[in-house]
């Protein structure tokens, strides 16, 4: 069994189900894990994010340019408008 590492920070759940949805149809070994912990209210998803995106290191670099490439990341407005 291949060994997971932490390979990026998702957002919010929208990216989360877009991104699962994106690498289960490339048949990309992964695991999405939510830091939401009912007990404490999501406090920790304010701080650290939603959650994060596990996976082989070998898949690394194709996770995070499908990532930038979601159509919800193209709609955030940039730091520079207004």
């Amino acid at each position: 069994m291949e060994e997971f590492k932490k390979i990026l920070i998702l957002e919010n759940e929208i990216e989360a189900r877009l991104l699962d949805s994106v690498l289960k149809e490339r048949d990309i070994p992964h695991r999405i894990k939510s830091y939401h912990d009912s007990a404490y209210d999501g406090i920790y998803q304010a701080q650290k994010g939603w959650g994060v995106v596990e996976a082989p290191l070998p898949y690394k670099e194709e996770i995070i340019s499908l990532y930038q490439d979601l159509p919800v990341r193209n709609q955030l407005p940039s730091e520079h408008e207004e």
